[in-house]
């Protein structure tokens, strides 16, 4: 799999982090979901390390989106779809969750404290038809990643605005990025741009190009060979 990150991007930031006390203030507050995976006694999946920085890593360039030209479309199997601004986003409700992040080239990072809209706010936008079984997100550059419609909907999955209680900056996916905390990190696409609901699955760029269709890194469902997820 080396070969796929011919083209990526990668540096290491300065540190992004809650302290110990903000981390306590976290786990005391009620309106802030808890992702399951940071309750466990060993938080670090098999084939994994921890690391303390955040690494930037992506195929292509960084995308540098102009807020004002920014749109989010839901569409598929809805009744009617739906289409968004920057400035009709921001005026969503707002939730928290606290999560690690896994990523699948074999670093995991703890703690981290994202702000944006649940993906749950999405049913109160548009009607889903009950056909719909499995979403595709996609973002800019054509970059799509699929997530069953059970995955998408978990109480943990967030369309984020917010790490760490900082803006995302573009180089990790501003002005809106998903992050799907139980799945590896590239689910977690940088610079979303819609939802689609489908009936069918089918794969997103990674899955097409080598990767699990699944991505639990418990499991280390890392590559296409070890089977596919339905």
């Amino acid at each position: 799999m080396k070969e796929l990150f011919s083209g990526f991007k990668k540096k290491m930031k300065g540190k992004i982090s809650v302290n110990e006390g903000q981390i306590k203030n976290i786990l005391a507050d009620k309106n802030i979901v808890l992702s399951e995976d940071t309750k466990r006694e060993n938080r670090i999946p098999p084939g994994q390390h921890e690391v303390k920085k955040w690494p930037v890593l992506h195929a292509g360039r960084v995308q540098n989106i102009n807020n004002n030209e920014w749109k989010f479309r839901i569409f598929g199997l809805v009744e009617e779809e739906k289409e968004l601004n920057y400035n009709e986003f921001m005026l969503l409700p707002k939730s928290k969750v606290f999560s690690d992040i896994h990523c699948v080239t074999s670093w995991s990072k703890l703690n981290n404290l994202w702000e944006g809209v649940s993906s749950s706010t999405i049913k109160e936008l548009v009607n889903i038809l009950p056909e719909a079984k499995f979403v595709m997100i996609h973002a800019e550059k054509n970059f799509t990643t699929n997530l069953s419609i059970e995955d998408f909907f978990e109480p943990d999955v967030i369309f984020a605005t917010h790490h760490n209680l900082n803006k995302i900056n573009s180089k990790h996916g501003a002005p809106v990025r998903l992050v799907v905390p139980k799945l590896y990190f590239w689910k977690s696409a940088k610079w979303v741009t819609s939802i689609e609901f489908m009936a069918e699955d089918r794969p997103g760029f990674w899955e097409s190009n080598g990767y699990h269709n699944h991505g639990d890194p418990w499991k280390e469902e890392r590559y296409s060979w070890q089977g596919t997820y339905l």
